[in-house]
């Protein structure tokens, strides 16, 4: 990727733009009560505590050496909030409250990172010191969206804390809407283009790069997010009892857990509710339903359908124009502006001109693509295992963006992938008809 010299404007927008990230990376750890800071909430994840130094161990390692020519004042804590404590023979962690530092101590070294790393960026523009290795640019592109995706990671590892260990901010106000009334809706055979030029002064991941146009034939797809009163039918025909729909994978998955309904679902006495983030309230119908891969998958086999490729997703959402998701974004449920889901139906505006409406927000849509490289992938030399690493047969693209998406991260060439067993993340789906 190329990067041209940037004005001062540009360079003290990439200033700007780390400290709001940093805002939004505080905040949410304040909405913890400090007592519970080195609570882990999902099993598979670190405590909060090495999150709230990781941000900075990363955005000092990536940058301290490679751009402004720092020495390291903690290599113990460097590494530690890098890679955390590993689990021993790849399980789950084991390590406990005491084998981390102090959260003084740890403020402290958030605190003279960030001190440290200002100072030399803000010098490096005023007097153009010279780079490195890297275009510094590009290494603060990475920082801001490195810290916004653990924004949303954050986001949905405090929704799994029990409500007692948070503070409750100001509730968000209903968003009403109608019934929905699914449909189905006609793409036409065409182009999409998927993917990011090298040749373009824009930033993107590794995975984003290189271009391609790819022709599909018609399709039908959803022109609304599955909804928890469509998936509801699901779950009340047996469909986590029925074998036939679901993957060998997946259904050894639901068994062994013992999974009956999706996760922000709880059910007491008959009546079904939903988690949200600060509160519990009787499931909300018109909401998209947020469900693994797996689970996506078994209900659109249920209903004689299948989840989109990606090519599909990106054709449906975009055709072949570039659009600007940017503009949508500032219409949907994105960008941290809520905490919670809303009616897939409450943002008729959002719709685009083949009619597929909520594909900017509101939460991420699984798609049936395995996360791969495109043609002409090269990983990032200073990060190599960013995209490369996933590139597995075990995750899956999915696309769009959730209510805890920074808006930067709506670009329609952006992917995200996790894998199909992974039900934490604020991710629904829609179907297709091929």
């Amino acid at each position: 990727m190329h990067f041209a010299q940037t004005e001062r404007a540009g360079e003290h927008d990439l200033l700007r733009r780390l400290a709001d990230a940093r805002e939004q990376s505080d905040a949410l750890f304040g909405y913890v009560r400090p007592e519970f800071l080195y609570r882990r909430p999902i099993a598979e994840r670190h405590r909060i505590i090495f999150y709230v130094g990781h941000l900075e161990a990363f955005d000092w390692n990536l940058l301290s050496e490679r751009a402004l020519e720092l020495k390291s004042f903690s290599k113990e804590l460097d590494h530690l909030f890098a890679f955390g404590i590993d689990p021993v023979d790849g399980g789950l962690p084991t390590d406990v409250e005491s084998d981390w530092p102090v959260r003084e101590d740890v403020q402290r070294y958030v605190n003279r990172v960030r001190r440290e790393l200002d100072s030399s960026v803000e010098r490096a523009f005023t007097e153009g010191a010279a780079r490195k290795d890297f275009p510094l640019e590009q290494l603060l592109h990475v920082a801001i969206e490195h810290r916004l995706m653990h924004a949303e990671t954050l986001a949905y590892m405090l929704h799994r804390m029990p409500l007692e260990q948070k503070a409750r901010p100001a509730a968000d106000a209903q968003r009403l809407a109608s019934p929905v009334a699914p449909r189905m809706i006609e793409i036409p055979a065409g182009d999409a283009l998927l993917g990011l030029r090298r040749d373009e002064p824009v930033f993107g991941w590794d995975n984003e790069f290189e271009q391609q146009h790819v022709q599909l034939p018609a399709f039908e797809i959803d022109q609304f997010k599955v909804t928890n009163r469509e998936y509801l039918k699901f779950v009340e025909a047996g469909g986590y009892q029925d074998q036939n729909c679901w993957s060998a994978a997946g259904w050894e998955w639901i068994r062994k857990n013992g999974i009956r309904h999706p996760g922000f679902w709880r059910q007491q006495d008959g009546r079904w509710s939903q988690r949200t983030m600060f509160d519990e309230v009787p499931l909300p119908l018109d909401w998209p339903v947020y469900v693994s891969q797996s689970e996506a998958s078994a209900y659109a086999c249920w209903a004689g359908k299948a989840l989109p490729t990606e090519t599909q997703w990106q054709r449906a959402a975009y055709g072949c124009a570039k659009g600007s998701m940017g503009v949508q974004a500032a219409r949907g449920n994105s960008d941290f502006h809520r905490w919670d889901p809303t009616p897939v139906n409450a943002n008729p505006e959002s719709a685009n001109s083949f009619g597929l409406s909520d594909y900017a927000g509101n939460g991420w849509e699984w798609t049936s693509t395995l996360f791969a490289a495109f043609p002409g992938f090269e990983p990032f030399p200073f990060y190599p295992g960013y995209s490369a690493n996933f590139f597995d047969n075990q995750h899956y693209v999915m696309k769009g963006g959730s209510m805890r998406t920074a808006a930067c991260l709506l670009r329609p060439s952006f992917r995200n992938w996790f894998q199909p067993h992974y039900p934490h993340v604020y991710a629904g789906f829609r179907c297709v008809k091929n």
